[in-house]
This record gives structure tokens, sequence and C-alpha cells, in this order.
């Protein structure tokens, strides 16, 4: 199972549409967003795809949860989300929260935490938990726009640069 991953997209929305286009060409059907959304566009470019989302420290446009439950239904944006998918365990949050992002990834109990925040690429493991961070499509700075694909079931990441 392949998943779509994304963060700090900061309502760029034809950089999640080249994301999105990328996701339907490597047959992924299940995309996970971690935060700083900050607007219903990107929701509604993800249209099409089992989405899960993490609120971010940016997120305050009151538009965006009521939209991602129309499209996606209840439950599918949180501040931060456990999944079980294909016998994986993940937990996904935008990690503005430092010392929650910490006491998640120690914990050992989960199989991947997807964050985002820093907008920087991150890929390591800490004990049995990889944590990953697929950089940022959106926001200003010097840093590549980037996201991933994560095959659950090879464990292989790839990292996608627009």
């Amino acid at each position: 199972m392949r998943i779509g991953l994304l963060s700090d997209t900061h309502n760029q929305v034809q950089n999640v549409k080249r994301a999105a286009e990328t996701f339907r060409s490597h047959g992924v059907h299940t995309v996970l967003h971690a935060g700083d959304i900050t607007g219903p566009n990107v929701v509604r470019a993800l249209q099409g795809f089992d989405v899960w989302l993490a609120w971010g420290n940016m997120d305050r446009d009151a538009h965006v949860g009521s939209l991602v439950v129309e499209i996606f239904g209840s439950g599918r944006i949180d501040t931060v989300q456990f999944l079980n998918l294909h016998g994986k365990s993940l937990v996904l949050l935008h990690g503005d929260d430092g010392d929650r992002l910490r006491a998640l990834i120690r914990s050992g109990a989960y199989d991947y935490v997807i964050h985002g925040h820093t907008h920087a690429w991150r890929d390591e493991r800490v004990g049995c938990t990889r944590v990953i961070n697929p950089g940022a499509l959106g926001g200003s700075g010097w840093r590549a726009r980037t996201y991933a694909i994560l095959d659950l079931a090879m464990d292989d990441l790839t990292r996608f640069e627009l």
C-alpha cells in the first residue's frame, strides 16, 4: 500500500495539485497531510483520495474543518491522528508541540510518526519507529518544496521535489 505524504502546504494549491498528479500516477489512494493546510482550496484539491489531516498551528480558517467533514467524513481532521493502515501503526500530527512529538517518537509504540511544522525533510529511525517529515509544499524561504510517497509493504520512502 502506497500513501502520499504532504505537509505545510500553506494554501499553495497549484503545488498540491502537482503532488496529487504524482500520487495518482503512482497508484496512491490514501493521503496524509501533516498540517498547515491554511485554506479550503487545498482540501478541494485532494478530492478523490482517502485523506487524513492533522491541524497545524497556521490552520485558522474555519471553513477548512467543515469542508474536510463534508468531503471526507467526520474524524478525518484532528490534532493527532492514530491510524492503522496495511497492518502498520501510524501517528500523524503537525509537530508544533515538540514535547508531544518527542514523546510519541520515544514511546516506540508506532511503526511511523509522520509530522510537519519545520518545513525540513526528515527520514530517520528512532528505535523501531520511522520518523518522517515530508517537508513543505508551501511557505516561504529557501528550502525545496517536497512531498513523499511511502510504500508501507516495502517500508520504502520516495522523496519528490517541485
